[in-house]
């Protein structure tokens, strides 16, 4: 008999947990919650232990980010099946049991509901949408949202598919092959580490799975906003360590090269469309980047078989050279 637990990692989200635990606690379906917070610096912790005394608690003593502090948190959970869900993040109705239900199919080690914005319900959400990809030279994109374009949930992604990655917003995995692969690179801090478990995952024979009968809202930009350098930095800086480490030898010089210049490009138009504070985070994470690759690299493990996560097109010219704005039409 398995066992599931819903887990929830939160970093000065005072004002998320009290706005979405209680509809998270009516809808799930009885199985415990755990929260690790990674030392916040707001009333979080005496919020959680007198407004939710039924939520289980776990005190990190440092803030590990999304990745470390995940880790942390579910050395604490014994059950089965874990669903991560982010504390900005509001559920449905019964939007449990058909993940739950498809995790426990052959071979599926994750899987991913329908993501979409809370601001706006019409709209996919920017993190995750119907399903996650990656191109050519690692850029992510969704079904549903290609770089900020998002797309209105008309049903056009109602399918069941298996996908390449499923959304650090709320996935749910088993916890066995989490444990196989190590769990997730502490190194990313946040940003980009599900798409890399997501990898290691896929190299293994595992399968991603989107399940749209399953439904959640997310506000998205809850512990770093969206414009944030700092944000801009993890992105691009993760973005390469990934493509270090799970790129096949025989295409990893190149892809390099091509995914630098690309960024470069990406810096430029943050000059001409006047984004100043987003340039200088873009060549900060290249220079980390170089000055740690000896470490990056030790970490490529598994990646020499066929790479079948990555899409053979470039999303870059894709979106901005042949103005494609829907997935559908990639």
């Amino acid at each position: 008999m398995t066992s599931t637990a819903i887990a929830i990692l939160n970093y000065n989200g005072e004002e998320y947990l009290k706005k979405f635990l209680p509809t998270l606690i009516t809808n799930s379906n009885g199985f415990p919650i755990y929260v690790g917070d990674n030392a916040s610096e707001d009333n979080s912790l005496q919020t959680l232990k007198t407004e939710f005394p039924t939520v289980l608690c776990v005190e990190l003593e440092s803030n590990y980010g999304y990745s470390e502090g995940y880790n942390r948190l579910i050395k604490h959970i014994k059950e089965d099946y874990i669903v991560l869900v982010n504390s900005d993040v509001e559920v449905t109705n019964n939007w449990l049991s058909p993940l739950i239900e498809n995790l426990k199919k052959e071979n599926v080690a994750a899987v991913q509901p329908k993501i979409k914005s809370y601001k706006n319900k019409k709209y996919f959400e920017y993190a995750g949408a119907a399903g996650g990809y990656v191109d050519k030279f690692g850029y992510p994109f969704c079904r549903g949202r290609l770089f900020d374009t998002l797309e209105i949930d008309a049903g056009q992604y109602d399918n069941e598919t298996e996908i390449s990655w499923a959304s650090g917003a709320c996935f749910a995995i088993q916890k066995s092959v989490f444990e196989e692969v190590g769990g997730f690179d502490g190194d990313f801090f946040a940003h980009m580490e599900e798409i890399d478990l997501c990898w290691r995952l896929k190299s293994l024979g595992y399968k991603i799975q989107y399940i749209p009968d399953s439904t959640v809202y997310h506000v998205g930009g809850g512990t770093l906003n969206y414009s944030s350098p700092f944000k801009t930095y993890l992105n691009y800086r993760n973005g390469l360590y990934m493509l270090l480490k799970n790129i096949p030898g025989s295409q990893l010089n190149r892809t390099i090269v091509i995914r630098v210049l690309l960024d470069w490009l990406s810096a430029g138009f943050n000059l001409l469309s006047g984004k100043w504070k987003l340039i200088i985070p873009i060549f900060k994470a290249h220079w980390h980047v170089l000055k740690h690759r000896t470490e990056f690299l030790s970490k490529r493990t598994n990646v020499e078989r066929e790479d079948n996560f990555r899409k053979p097109y470039s999303i870059v010219w894709k979106y901005f050279f042949r103005r494609v704005r829907q997935f559908s039409d990639l």
